[in-house]
């Protein structure tokens, strides 16, 4: 709403009411003639835009008023909020960057050509290595229904979710001819499982794939080429990050399985593992603590770890 001169002389007292923002000239006046009191008001909200205090200031300025008596400032509440608001704008904007990621050699081989060479592994808990005492016990399993107490056999070997790569170096370590390592954190891969493949004099023998594992296990033959079947397979994901039917589901279906392989599945308690993988058989299940180790292998695998487990008792 334009504002309009008046055409009558007023005193600054009498021009503003400052509870309603509304502009009244005299009632009283000298001339008897003259018509009822002409009203100036300003809308807070006209029909296009709204009008900013600088307006209003530059208005109330031009009849030599002070713009602080009459406009209305924000309630102590509504300032609070407005500079926390802002506050906390201004602290995501200063927030501090993440401390980089570090390393130490915590972990190392147990056995094989490479044994008690030291490990890198991430400080935190971003990768969790499998423990030792489980890790032994695999290759004991796997080396005895193997028919071998001393070594593996031969044979490629494949390790999913690989993180710091301990047990596919384990398995180079102990007679394995080659191990694929599977690992989608490209940081992990640079700075912990390339130098721990270099330490070990092992890194010619591998091939490292940055991708996910429900990718790679999808596209295995884009991978591997026509012959995809793995002699050993290890299983060691995070445990609160997937769904173990699932996983097993897809191993089971890949072409990385075949009909003489070992799958060592790490899980953790309260976890409902099948007796069965495609065409393997559960041959071993163990318990260490809140982790579990599952191994699954041909039927031939079975009588032979029966065995040699009898004999160790």
């Amino acid at each position: 709403m334009a504002v309009l001169p008046s055409p009558f002389p007023v005193a600054s007292t009498d021009l503003i009411c400052p509870i309603s923002h509304v502009f009244r000239f005299p009632s009283k006046h000298t001339c008897s003639n003259l018509r009822r009191p002409l009203l100036i008001t300003f809308s807070s909200k006209p029909r296009n835009e709204i009008v900013s205090n600088d307006k209003k200031r530059e208005f109330l300025e031009s009849y030599g008023l002070n713009p602080d008596d009459f406009l209305s400032k924000p309630s102590p509440k509504i300032k609070r909020r407005k500079e926390q608001k802002n506050t906390g704008r201004d602290n995501k904007r200063l927030e501090e960057p993440k401390p980089p990621r570090e390393t130490h050699k915590l972990l190392q081989v147990l056995g094989g050509t490479a044994r008690r060479k030291k490990l890198l592994s991430p400080k935190g808990m971003d990768v969790r290595p499998m423990m030792e005492v489980v890790k032994g016990a695999a290759f004991s399993i796997l080396q005895a229904a193997g028919g071998c107490t001393q070594s593996l056999r031969p044979g490629r070997w494949l390790d999913l979710y690989s993180g710091t790569g301990s047990v596919g170096i384990e398995a180079i370590s102990r007679g394995c001819s080659e191990v694929h390592f599977v690992e989608m954190d490209p940081w992990v891969v640079s700075n912990v499982l390339q130098p721990n493949l270099e330490s070990t004099d092992f890194l010619d023998v591998s091939v490292i794939h940055t991708v996910r594992v429900e990718t790679f296990l999808e596209n295995a033959e884009r991978f591997l080429g026509k012959d995809a079947a793995f002699d050993y397979i290890s299983v060691t994901p995070p445990y609160m990050l997937v769904d173990y039917a699932v996983l097993m589901n897809q191993i089971s279906s890949s072409s990385v399985v075949g009909e003489n392989t070992f799958i060592v599945v790490e899980y953790a308690l309260r976890t409902d593992m099948l007796d069965s993988c495609a065409s393997l058989v559960k041959i071993a299940d163990r318990r260490f603590g809140r982790t579990h180790l599952a191994i699954y292998g041909p039927k031939w695998a079975q009588k032979k770890n029966c065995y040699h487990m009898a004999a160790d008792q």
